[in-house]
């Protein structure tokens, strides 16, 4: 739980206390509004219509404030007297916490001001891309997700950062190798001659079926474009440029579950060994048919160590997930617990056996998932680049490209070694682009800026041309800094945010200092602990107990030895169970305690009467209880208690510390503005 999302849990219980004191920080929870849901940028001036309800340690809380934060605390309660008036005394309770924190400066440590930022920077990503493309992104995957395509290609390597220049060239180069295709020529043939897939040279191109999600976004939406048996025109990827052949496209397989039994094929096995690993295989084949079950066959034989000890049960997978040829014989499989043959694929020998199979979930519950992947992928840039492009529209803006090309002119190579020194663009100072909010204040981004990004954001790129790293530099440069200046803003265009942040604001003030005044405190203040115990001893007592000793017997016969030893007295119970124990080390056993009413089926059924017991039979067992003596109600220590005691002296420093604070800070609430909350 972190700080930011207590402020909620503040907010909506009844007793602060009730809270345990927090140990760690886990990631605030990704609740807010997008901008396509948030209001409408409004003045942060209050209109006459939003009256004061209050004054708290001389701040205005408008009616509008406390109307928000009780519908968001209380999305099921109804605006009567009581619940309003009970909500408004933890509100005030809650501002006057973090006026207290203000005072104590504790807005302005650096810790704080670091770990507001990382909420910031967090909360704010869904207000700097373009919703409408992420959502079509997510809808768009879906649907390429029931459906795998088989296609095979050709590919030009082309640096990210080449020049236009040598883009030109490689793409004049495709176009001929296409060109070739088209007029009749073998599309495999021309693969292994011509593609920079190393892989080429052994499968001639082909790269079996893939679904969405498996390949670079620009490749695979060519792909899933391109009719079965026709040749793409070329498509750029960070890779160079590729023409694809889609050879056929089908429904999705949807994913399965195995289990198998591997025998390895070593390295650089030579045709005896591959000959013995099959050997071995054909020996569980024979095992399997005489009767040995799966799982003692999976023991005995399998080599793949990671599912062993599971049966041999691997993760779920779908298309493109498994090497073709086990793929291809899993998905064969129609029953559960249906078997294939001996597979052989790179690995090594395999049989496989179905445990499962389903089709792609429904797009609610695959939705999450698919956002979380987009995310880290490639496609995400499409989203990013479209914000960017609004946000550069929005805000005018204006680029110098004499300034900009200035400046990559001067770039040399130790740019390409990521050795640029940024003292060799001190004279770069001219503007190289601007924006101009709806004030008409203008903010310009210069030469030094780019010199500046260019020297942290630089990398070892060996053989790439300094010129066309900087402008690819430049292009990244320009879209963060856009986006920066948007993310500047918006407290003061998006009110949802707004109060997001504000929320967030006094959620990690109010978690400090109640952490400080409270939780920690009443962990570490032991004097102050024990204090407390010892003027509230009476709250924290023992019920009535009795002080037992409960005998176990291996049968009977011992039960009977023992009763008569403990009777006669002539031994120490602990003599007689040693005595008892010597040929047989559990003929009994023993446990002391002292328990209360119902604590103990064994000492309830031998009944509160001090002495020994009649015999009791529980569990097919045989006990003798001795009630030593029956304790009246005593109370605890202070280590007995401790977990209770602790809680409610948190609950009592709560409590004082909230005195004091109402004695210190005046609170005036306007009463004809609370009562039309409910009225």
């Amino acid at each position: 739980m972190t700080k930011a999302i207590l402020y909620s849990l503040l907010l909506s219980v009844a007793v602060v206390s009730q809270v345990p004191a927090q140990t760690k920080k886990p990631a605030p929870k990704k609740a807010i509004s997008t901008p396509a849901n948030a209001s409408k940028p409004t003045s942060t001036t209050l209109a006459t219509s939003d009256p004061i309800l209050m004054v708290v340690a001389g701040e205005n809380v408008p009616k509008s404030e406390f109307d928000r934060v009780f519908r968001k605390n209380n999305k099921d309660s109804v605006f009567t007297e009581t619940s309003v008036r009970e909500y408004l005394d933890l509100y005030i309770n809650y501002k006057l916490k973090v006026k207290e924190a203000e005072s104590m400066k504790m807005d302005t440590s650096e810790t704080f001001k670091n770990e507001l930022s990382g909420y910031n920077k967090q909360l704010a990503q869904p207000y700097l891309t373009d919703k409408d493309v992420s959502e079509n992104l997510i809808q768009e995957a879906y649907e390429r997700l029931g459906k795998d395509v088989k296609a095979s290609h050709v590919l030009l390597k082309v640096n990210p950062d080449a020049l236009p220049k040598d883009t030109v060239l490689a793409y004049n180069r495709i176009l001929k190798i296409r060109d070739m295709i088209m007029k009749g020529a073998d599309f495999g043939k021309v693969a292994r001659d011509s593609s920079e897939d190393p892989s080429a040279k052994e499968n001639n191109g082909e790269l079996g079926y893939f679904t969405g999600m498996q390949m670079v976004y620009p490749f695979e939406t060519v792909a899933f474009n391109t009719k079965p048996g026709t040749v793409s025109m070329p498509v750029r990827t960070r890779f160079g440029y590729h023409i694809i052949k889609v050879l056929d496209i089908r429904p999705a397989q949807g994913e399965i579950q195995t289990a198998h039994i591997m025998i390895r094929i070593p390295k650089d096995a030579n045709d005896s060994l591959v000959k013995a690993s099959e050997l071995r295989m054909n020996e569980v084949v024979q095992a399997l048919k005489n009767g040995m079950a799966w799982d003692s066959a999976v023991t005995m034989y399998s080599e793949d160590k990671g599912s062993v000890k599971k049966g041999g049960e691997l993760p779920w997978f779908g298309t493109g997930k498994m090497v073709p040829e086990f793929e291809k014989a899993a998905f064969a499989l129609k029953n559960k617990g249906d078997r294939s043959g001996i597979i052989k694929t790179t690995y090594g020998f395999h049989i496989i056996q179905l445990l499962d199979k389903r089709g792609i979930p429904p797009f609610a519950e695959k939705k999450a998932e698919l956002k979380q992947l987009i995310a880290r992928d490639s496609r995400n840039e499409a989203s990013r680049l479209s914000m960017v492009t609004k946000i550069k529209k929005a805000y005018k803006y204006k680029e110098t490209p004499k300034a900009k090309d200035e400046f990559i002119a001067s770039l040399d190579s130790s740019v390409t070694e990521g050795e640029w020194d940024l003292s060799t663009a001190d004279k770069f100072t001219k503007n190289i682009f601007s924006l101009t909010d709806s004030n008409g204040v203008v903010t310009n981004y210069t030469q030094q800026d780019f010199a500046k990004y260019v020297s942290t954001h630089q990398t070892k790129r060996t053989g790439n041309n300094p010129q066309a790293i900087g402008y690819s530099m430049y292009d990244q440069w320009v879209g963060d800094a856009v986006l920066s200046y948007l993310e500047e803003r918006l407290e003061k265009i998006y009110p949802d945010f707004r109060n997001l942040m504000r929320e967030y604001r006094d959620g990690i003030l109010l978690f400090d200092l109640t952490d400080k005044m409270v939780w920690s405190k009443a962990v570490k203040d032991t004097a102050g602990l024990e204090v407390y115990h010892e003027a509230n001893k009476n709250n924290y007592k023992w019920a009535e107990r009795c002080d037992v000793t409960i005998y176990t017997c291996a049968d009977a016969k011992v039960a009977a030895e023992l009763r008569k030893g403990l009777t006669k007295k002539k031994k120490t119970a602990a003599e007689i169970v040693a005595g008892l124990n010597k040929t047989n080390a559990s003929a009994v056993t023993t446990r002391d305690g002292k328990f209360g009413h119902g604590e103990n089926e064994i000492v309830e059924a031998a009944g509160w009467k001090t002495g020994l017991s009649a015999d009791v039979v529980k569990n097919n067992m045989g006990h003798i209880v001795d009630v030593k003596s029956i304790l009246p109600p005593t109370p605890k220590t202070l280590e007995e208690a401790k977990g209770v005691v602790t809680a409610d002296y948190q609950t009592y420093l709560e409590k004082t510390w909230l005195q004091s604070l109402h004695d210190k800070y005046s609170v005036k609430v306007n009463n004809e503005v609370l009562e039309t909350m409910w009225k």
